[in-house]
């Protein structure tokens, strides 16, 4: 009986420290709660924002805009960590991008250019808890919004400028690809220089890139060479700028405010302010009060897209009437593309006193009266 009752006894203390030890071991490997989409965030923990970009941050262009906005975030939001991927083609190697992203747990993914917007759809529904934004596309989805500015008011502002100041009536545009958003700049720009000037023509060279300073070079070239002696473009680089002043002619700038690469020429430009909008979209997300949309600011909201300081070589009772539109355009009482507007062969597309609408705005394939050149089949 003494035998039996010790083994018993012994037998029990094992067990019991084998339980504890299982216990242990079971609780120190079990791994930490998270959703799917790696997008979960704990109290406390940074919200993660991560940028795509088309271009290089260096570029003094469009997505050095963007970059500016993403350093604002920084600075103003101390809760957010940002990072970013540059030189991401619009490809099926930018869907490997964003997905990597979703994967590595951020919260918030910004895409900022056009030719993303598919990819970011297909993305997005793959990744429910990610919240997306895609910059100057149409597409949504529950989890994706797209962000644009109506950069179509500044460039009708800084086209006025180029008809005030072209001897030759003729203006050079640098022009990327054939969007809606490259279209309908160009139509502006066209229309805010017929406004001082209704014998200015627009000539379009297509760069075939967004970001190619050679390429662009050589198109300002060409520009020049047919009579332009007024340059604007919706590419990214300033060396467009740089070949005006080399060549004795002016230039309007774009994105950002590039007069240190060609004071003597550049006249003014259109600035992007995009660091308001991304603290806004954090903030919405943070309070779990984001909801998927399309977001159209102007000039009026903060800055989001305006005009540069006017050159010197601007007389200041012209700044004063280009001024005086801008202020109008911010009441509300002038709208760029108020008809009667007519396309490039002399079709009606918008009646006298309508104004167009944001879906015609944001899917212009037509070059307005004024323009010299075709839009590129996609």
């Amino acid at each position: 009986m003494k035998l039996s009752k010790k083994i018993s006894i012994s037998t029990l203390v094992f067990v019991m420290i084998l339980t504890l030890l299982l216990s242990g071991c079971s609780q120190t490997s079990k791994p930490a709660a998270t959703s799917d989409q790696g997008s979960s965030q704990s109290a406390g923990q940074k919200i993660k924002v991560a940028f795509v970009y088309v271009g290089p941050v260096g570029d003094f262009g469009y997505t050095y805009a963007q970059d500016q906005g993403r350093k604002y975030l920084e600075s103003h939001m101390k809760n957010v960590e940002t990072t970013y991927v540059e030189n991401v083609p619009e490809t099926a190697d930018c869907e490997r991008v964003f997905t990597d992203l979703a994967q590595k747990g951020n919260n918030i993914i910004i895409g900022t250019s056009y030719g993303y917007m598919d990819y970011m759809v297909d993305v997005s529904k793959k990744f429910p808890n990610v919240v997306f934004e895609h910059c100057s596309g149409y597409k949504t989805t529950d989890n994706l919004g797209t962000y644009f500015n109506r950069d179509y008011q500044a460039r009708y502002l800084t086209g006025m400028v180029a008809g005030k100041y072209t001897k030759s009536n003729i203006l050079g545009f640098l022009a990327p690809f054939g969007t809606p958003e490259v279209i309908r700049n160009i139509d502006a720009f066209t229309l805010g220089a017929q406004s001082v000037n209704p014998k200015v023509q627009v000539k379009v060279v297509w760069t075939n890139s967004w970001n190619d300073p050679a390429t662009e070079k050589t198109a300002a070239n060409s520009l020049i060479d047919a009579g332009a002696d007024v340059l604007a473009m919706h590419v990214d680089s300033p060396s467009f700028a740089q070949t005006a002043q080399d060549r004795g002619v002016l230039a309007i700038g774009h994105d950002s405010d590039m007069s240190k690469f060609a004071p003597n020429s550049i006249l003014v430009g259109d600035v992007s302010n995009w660091g308001p909008y991304f603290e806004q979209v954090v903030k919405d997300v943070t309070n779990k009060t984001w909801k998927s949309s399309q977001y159209f600011g102007g000039i009026k909201d903060g800055g989001v897209i305006d005009i540069t300081p006017f050159s010197s070589k601007v007389d200041k009772d012209f700044q004063a009437t280009v001024t005086a539109k801008r202020q109008d355009i911010i009441d509300g009482k002038f709208v760029p593309f108020t008809g009667p507007v007519y396309d490039q062969n002399g079709n009606l597309k918008v009646k006298d006193g309508d104004k167009a609408t944001d879906e015609m705005l944001l899917s212009i394939n037509w070059f307005v009266k004024g323009v010299v050149g075709s839009i590129p089949k996609s």
